[in-house]
C-alpha cells in the first residue's frame, strides 16, 4: 500500500504551506503558497539572506522615502522568494498583498499590479503567480478587477459561506478556506477538546463550499488550508487543492493506511442556491457569523503583525549595511 500522501496526490493537488526552500524540495508539491508569517519564519534562514540583501539593494536603487523603500524591499523579498519557489515546483506560487490594505480596493489593486510587475521584471512567467488577497468585500472587488486584467487571485482568510459565494461570483481563480482556524474558534466557543473528523466545523464548511461550487458550475478552485491534524485532510480528500504544512505532509507520508476519496465533483449536490450578493447582504451575513467575523479580523491582525516584524528585520539589515 502506498502512503496516504501518495494516495492523496492521486485525487487532490497538494500544495506546500511553507516558504522553506528545503522543505519544498523535499516534498515536491505541485504548488506552493506563502504569507507574511511564513516569509518571516523563512527569512531567518541562511537560504534567504542573499534575497534579503538583494531586496534592500533594489529598494535603494528604486529610491524614494525611507517608508517607500521599506515597502518596496518587502515586496521585492516576497517576489524573490516566489522566484526561488517557482524553480522548485511545476505549478504556481501565491504571493500575498500587505494585509494592512485589506479594506482598500484601490491600494490593493496598486500593490498587486506592482507585485506582478516585479515578477515580470525578473523574467518570470506571471501566469504562474497567484496574488493573495484577504476575502474582505474590498479585497473581493479588487480580485474581480484583477481577474479581468488576467491576473489570477487567491482569496485567503476565508471563513464563511458568504465569502466563498461572493468570491465565486467575482470570478476569483482560487479560494483558501481556513479549516483549522474555524476549528479553533468552535473548540474555544464550545469548551470541547476535539471534534470527530467528520464533524469538524472547518471540514464541514469546506465541504459545503466545494459542493456548492461543483453543483452550480463555478470554476473557482477550492483549496483547503490551515490544517490542525491529518484527520481534517483525510476528510477533504478529493478537494481541488489542499495546502499542507511540512509536519503534516510527513505524517501522511508515514501512514500507509487506505485513504478514501470524500469529495467527488460529479456527485456534488447543494441546497444552497446562487443569488445576487451586494455589499449590504455580504456585510449582514458576515455580521451574523460571529466565528467568521472574529477570525477574519484576527487573521488580518496576525498577518499585519508579522508583516511589520518582517519590515523591522529588513530595516535592521538596511541600517547595518
Amino acid at each position: 500500500m502506498t502512503s496516504k500522501l501518495e494516495q492523496l496526490k492521486s485525487m487532490t493537488t497538494v500544495v506546500a504551506d511553507t516558504g522553506d526552500l528545503d522543505a519544498i524540495a523535499q516534498w515536491q508539491p505541485q504548488d506552493a503558497t506563502t504569507n507574511p508569517s511564513l516569509l518571516l519564519k523563512a527569512a531567518a534562514s541562511e537560504a534567504y539572506r542573499p534575497m534579503l540583501d538583494d531586496a534592500v539593494a533594489a529598494a535603494r536603487k528604486q529610491g524614494g522615502s525611507d517608508a517607500e523603500q521599506l515597502t518596496y524591499a518587502t515586496d521585492m523579498l516576497a517576489v524573490l522568494a516566489g522566484r526561488e519557489i517557482l524553480g522548485r515546483v511545476p505549478g504556481v506560487v501565491s504571493t500575498e498583498v500587505d494585509a494592512r490594505l485589506s479594506f482598500d480596493t484601490d491600494a490593493t489593486l496598486a500593490r498587486a499590479r506592482r507585485l506582478i510587475e516585479l515578477y515580470d521584471q525578473l523574467g518570470m512567467d506571471t501566469s504562474r503567480v497567484l496574488i493573495k488577497i484577504a476575502s474582505t468585500w474590498e479585497g473581493i472587488r479588487a480580485a474581480e478587477q484583477l481577474q479581468r486584467e488576467g491576473i489570477n487571485c487567491n482569496l485567503t482568510l476565508l471563513f464563511s459561506f458568504i465569502q466563498a459565494a461572493a468570491c465565486a461570483d467575482a470570478g476569483a481563480f482560487l479560494i483558501s478556506p481556513f479549516v483549522g482556524r474555524i476549528l479553533d474558534w468552535h473548540l474555544a466557543a464550545s469548551g470541547r477538546d476535539s471534534f470527530p473528523a467528520a464533524e469538524d466545523p472547518g471540514v464541514q464548511s469546506v465541504t459545503r463550499i466545494y459542493n456548492y461550487y461543483k453543483a452550480n458550475g463555478y470554476k473557482t478552485v477550492v483549496m483547503g488550508a490551515s490544517f490542525r491534524n491529518t484527520g481534517e485532510i483525510e476528510m477533504l480528500a478529493g478537494c481541488d487543492r489542499l495546502t499542507i504544512s511540512p509536519a503534516l505532509l510527513e505524517e501522511l507520508d508515514q501512514d500507509s493506511g487506505s485513504l478514501e476519496r470524500q469529495l467527488v465533483p460529479g456527485s456534488a449536490s447543494s441546497i444552497d442556491q446562487p443569488g445576487q450578493i451586494d455589499e449590504k447582504l455580504f456585510r449582514w451575513e458576515s455580521n451574523e457569523d460571529a466565528m467568521a467575523t472574529e477570525k477574519l479580523a484576527d487573521g488580518i491582525r496576525r498577518f499585519t503583525n508579522d508583516q511589520i516584524e518582517l519590515e523591522n528585520r529588513v530595516r535592521r539589515l538596511s541600517n547595518a549595511a
